[in-house]
């Protein structure tokens, strides 16, 4: 198959060993660090690895941007029509960014151009809209002759640490609240897809935020983001990645009790119920799985399925799975799937659905490697799955899908929350009285009702259980990224 070809300002970016992003300057390390395309396995570009010296530097170039800087003392005004012009620039370069993450991330160029580029720059205007609207209140006290009212400020310096599923539109998540309620960042993206972090960082500073207010290390977790987390010049932490990671991100914000954000892991279940619209359920379920290759944590790759549709809906979800298109987010076929991240991962993947089969679950669709020059997965679907199998409790972060049977509402709706995950759940019914038991009933920060994967700037997301706390997007995330000061005046 023939490639797209690269645009001029990408092959000049890949082409360039790039710095990391202090104080506005592009500021090289003595060390490298190699990012791989998953499309082929082969190198595609290094760029500089921070380690703990480079953290310093990014946290005191942010800390100096906060304390001495104009960025949190903007009238609100400007401050808002600084990030507006960063949304418009995002989407100007909406094909630089999708030929960016393409290429270190894997997926299909059209979705990372037209999806993830483009909700990125609508996350900005959404929170462009909040500086002026971040207000306290006058309170109303029992003691005479005193005035007290609260103010809303921000917390200093904030430490983002991204990952890689989805390279620019969750940096956009948190960077857009963050920014907007007066907030300096040390942004630290995956070590296997920095470089629409490192170029979203130039384009901040061409829509006029100023020097030092964001700063992007590149670096590798267990270095530059264990720096970062236990770092006592960082204010707040912000976090989206394992649960594993997550604990330990608590324990190392101790030191200096940082404020702390968590979107962890998940194990979403999904459910069909016999009366529902399958001509919809169908396809949506598949999606709900499959969408970014399986490499989301709100994948529902639990699906429950009543026993008097479950041969209609497995034939069904057979059928979409052998007529998916796999193959190289830039090859000019336009594949509705591309690689998954990494060698390391393909095989933890491949492994999981050796034990399945292990566990005596049936392999439907998919099941083996693809192409011998990349990290190629088909969808795979597997049956006869039981709640106590390895594949049915542990994300897999991967093309894989789970079938389970089930007969009454009851022992489904405990069989959904019996994970210790809790960031998505949904279901598909016509049944008004079911969907009111099953939103109330499903243990899950989300939930989804005859759709999936729905978000919006404006509307609140996160988990419970180990799947997190703090809730992204809408009025909740500026809450994230703000303090209230109480004053109190004779």
């Amino acid at each position: 198959m023939k490639m797209i070809a690269l645009l001029p300002e990408v092959q000049t970016f890949i082409d360039t060993r790039q710095g990391l992003r202090i104080g506005g300057e592009p500021f090289d390390s003595k060390h490298s660090l190699t990012v791989l395309n998953p499309s082929t396995g082969q190198p595609l570009t290094e760029v500089a690895r921070a380690g703990s010296a480079e953290v310093d530097a990014a946290v005191a170039s942010a800390s100096n941007a906060f304390h001495n800087g104009s960025w949190g003392r903007m009238m609100p005004h400007d401050r808002s029509r600084i990030l507006w012009r960063l949304a418009d620039l995002i989407e100007e370069r909406a094909a630089i960014f999708g030929q960016l993450d393409a290429l270190d991330n894997g997926k299909p160029f059209a979705v990372a151009r037209d999806v993830d580029a483009i909700w990125s720059a609508r996350h900005f205007r959404y929170f462009a809209g909040w500086p002026d609207k971040i207000e306290g209140a006058t309170i109303p006290v029992s003691t005479p002759d005193r005035l007290n009212y609260t103010k809303i400020e921000p917390l200093g310096v904030c430490g983002l640490i991204t990952p890689w599923n989805y390279p620019l539109l969750m940096a956009s998540w948190k960077l857009a609240p963050a920014l907007a309620a007066g907030n300096t960042i040390v942004l630290k993206p995956s070590e296997e897809t920095p470089l629409s972090a490192l170029y979203l960082a130039d384009l901040a500073l061409e829509a006029g935020i100023p020097a030092g207010v964001l700063n992007v290390v590149s670096g590798y977790g267990y270095d530059a983001g264990a720096a970062l987390a236990a770092h006592s010049g960082v204010a707040k932490i912000g976090f989206t990645g394992s649960t594993k990671t997550g604990r330990e991100i608590v324990m190392a914000s101790a030191g200096n009790l940082k404020k702390l954000s968590l979107e962890l892991g998940g194990k979403a279940a999904n459910i069909i119920f016999a009366d529902a619209d399958l001509g919809r359920a169908i396809p949506g379920a598949f999606w709900a799985n499959f969408g970014n290759n399986g490499q989301s944590c709100t994948a529902g790759s639990r699906l429950y399925v009543h026993t008097d549709v479950y041969d209609q809906v497995l034939d069904g979800l057979i059928g979409l799975a052998e007529g998916i298109s796999v193959g190289p987010g830039l090859e000019d076929a336009n594949h509705d799937l591309g690689p998954v991240i990494s060698e390391k991962q393909m095989n933890m993947i491949l492994g999981h659905i050796e034990k399945a089969q292990k566990e005596d679950a049936q392999v439907l669709a998919g099941g083996a490697r693809l192409r011998g020059d990349g990290w190629f997965i088909p969808p795979t679907i597997i049956g006869e799955v039981r709640d106590d199998m390895t594949i049915a409790r542990e994300e897999v972060f991967g093309p894989v899908l789970s079938i389970l049977k089930f007969d009454k509402d009851a022992d489904v709706l405990a069989r959904a929350n019996a994970s210790v995950y809790g960031l998505a759940a949904g279901f598909w019914s016509q049944d008004v009285t079911r969907v009111r038991r099953f939103t109330d009933g499903l243990e899950a920060g989300t939930v989804w009702v005859n759709c999936w994967g729905e978000t919006d700037a404006a509307s609140p997301f996160g988990g419970v259980k180990h799947s997190g706390y703090g809730r992204e997007m809408g009025k909740d995330a500026i809450a994230l990224y703000s303090q209230t000061k109480s004053v109190w005046v004779g």
